[in-house]
């Protein structure tokens, strides 16, 4: 889908006129990112209007309305962003708004960025909003993809965690005579007091053998316990 969307892309450039550079913006619970680019100079736009919160993609993305700037020298709107614009040598810009179903927290946006002023006529604003349905189930079935593989490695690494901590307490437990509570007590007592994740203790005490000593000497928990044990 990821190659579909680019194609998209790169088919906009070649149709649309202006000589172009076009984009695709995805926006995810307001963070936006670009998901395909046709060169450095789309790529680079969509930043600084990343950078700086706001800027037609984005208010696109964000309203789902559509947006053009016929002359960025002369757009009242997004002033600073449309001068800069103008600045690398484009003179018009076009933001379709990407209806992505059943995803309330994810928009879009598919940018075209013509070097010419007043690029867009009714014909090529029909093209371009022509090509939005087909680019929004595209990045949307990118967006899940993405969704679903952030979870699965989520979840791959809540399971390696909890392996790890099961180990470091079977430690404790079998050296110490503790209880599970005891020896999950003891590892959390000496992550607070370091301010280090139980699973990054519960490694050191697999891999080392020794768990680290509390640095608050107030603390009367089951690993202060098994440290004083251990001396």
């Amino acid at each position: 889908m990821e190659s579909l969307l680019q194609s998209m892309a790169d088919l906009t450039k070649r149709v649309m006129p202006g000589d172009p550079e076009a984009s695709v913006t995805l926006l995810i619970k307001d963070q936006p990112s670009t998901v395909v680019d046709t060169g450095p100079l789309a790529l680079g736009l969509d930043e600084v209007q990343y950078e700086r919160g706001d800027g037609p993609c984005l208010h696109t993305a964000r309203n789902g309305v559509l947006v053009e700037i016929g002359d960025t020298r002369a757009d009242s709107r997004w002033p600073d962003y449309a001068r800069y614009v103008a600045e690398h040598g484009v003179l018009s810009m076009l933001a379709v708004p990407l209806l992505l179903a059943g995803e309330e927290q994810v928009a879009g946006s598919l940018n075209v960025y013509a070097r010419r002023p007043d690029a867009f006529d009714e014909a090529s604003r029909a093209v371009a909003t022509g090509f939005a349905p087909y680019a929004a189930v595209a990045a949307g079935t990118v967006q899940a993809y993405r969704s679903a593989r952030t979870t699965a490695d989520n979840l791959q690494i809540a399971l390696e965690s909890r392996a790890v901590i099961e180990q470091a307490k079977g430690i404790l437990i079998e050296r110490h005579k503790l209880t599970p509570d005891q020896a999950f007590d003891a590892l959390a007592t000496v992550s607070m007091s370091r301010n280090v994740k139980v699973r990054d203790i519960a490694e050191h005490l697999v891999r080392t053998g020794e768990l680290p000593l509390v640095r608050t000497r107030s603390s009367q928990s089951a690993a202060r316990a098994v440290q004083q044990r251990d001396q």
